[in-house]
């Protein structure tokens, strides 16, 4: 019996410079233990009087998580940070009850031919912190725990899994892992994996009860603690989840939260322009019109 339940194909999505392709949520599938959305960025090469322009904009109740394959980004926040993630990198950033921040090209790269790859996640936060005062963190790529196990490279990025913790600082069970190989193996890793499971392909293919598959899907699993599956040469792929919190998560643009009242509280302190300032930055993304699909308190 095939432990897949569900297999979602990256959407295009606009976020305003380049169209990137969305995994989370989806329609059938809001989260992924407390993994609330995931946009795949790029591949996508920028020419000289092209770049990456996301001026500042608000989050709440989530951790935002960037990690690059290539190219540079310049993130600047409420906080008063100022710091460019490169490839191997992460950026963790906490929300809490109010972040601001940008990303943009670094100033020594916007007149110049450059590569943007990466992935971009979002995190929720436990009800119980969702609230909690905004951080920020960035972890060099060396920091890392690396391994080698049944003859293929692994990296675990955030959370704890095989063993082994993240340095990066998160506020509830999970696990985001990085698995290359360069030739074809068959791996069973359930043992080591808790909650509810997500696989994505990056780069090459997977084979599973007899099924091949490539890039831009997102494979979720039945039950994490069955995770088998044969990874083909030349593949890279990133297994994440975790412990599913006991609330659902509403989301409204950049805000995640467990209450209505918690959104409609960020979109008029939007409105209103009374969430931090990122230094240095004078513009500010405005508030979407209502999306449809989210329901507000009456």
């Amino acid at each position: 019996m095939s432990n897949i339940n569900l297999i979602i194909e990256e959407r295009p999505s606009d976020i305003g410079n380049f169209l990137v392709g969305r995994l989370l949520p989806f329609k059938d599938k809001r989260t992924v233990g407390p993994f609330a959305f995931i946009d795949h960025m790029g591949p996508v090469a920028l020419k000289d009087n092209e770049n990456m322009d996301v001026g500042p904009h608000p989050h709440i109740g989530l951790s935002t998580l960037t990690y690059l394959f290539e190219g540079n980004i310049m993130h600047k926040d409420s906080l008063g940070t100022e710091v460019e993630i490169k490839p191997g990198q992460v950026n963790w950033m906490t929300a809490g009850k109010g972040i601001v921040h940008s990303e943009r090209t670094p100033d020594y790269l916007r007149h110049s031919d450059k590569m943007l790859h990466g992935l971009q996640i979002w995190v929720a936060l436990p009800k119980e912190f969702e609230q909690t005062e905004p951080s920020f963190v960035h972890i060099e790529e060396d920091e890392l725990p690396a391994w080698e196990q049944d003859g293929v490279s692994m990296k675990l990025i955030a959370g704890e899994a095989f063993g082994k913790k993240s340095p990066v600082p998160v506020y509830s069970k999970l696990y985001y892992i990085e698995i290359k190989s360069k030739t074809k193996q068959k791996l069973s890793i359930g043992k080591d994996l808790y909650g509810e499971s997500g696989l994505y392909i990056l780069e090459g293919s997977i084979e599973s009860d007899g099924t091949v598959f490539e890039p831009k899907q997102l494979l979720i699993a039945k039950e994490a603690s069955l995770c088998e599956f044969t990874i083909n040469e030349n593949s890279t792929v990133y297994i994440f989840g975790g412990e599913p919190f006991p609330e659902p998560r509403h989301i409204y643009w950049n805000f995640v939260a467990t209450s209505y009242e918690l959104i409609e509280d960020a979109k008029q302190r939007w409105l209103d322009q009374t969430f931090p300032k990122v230094p240095g930055e004078t513009g500010f993304v405005p508030l979407p019109p209502q999306n449809t699909n989210f329901k507000p308190k009456q």
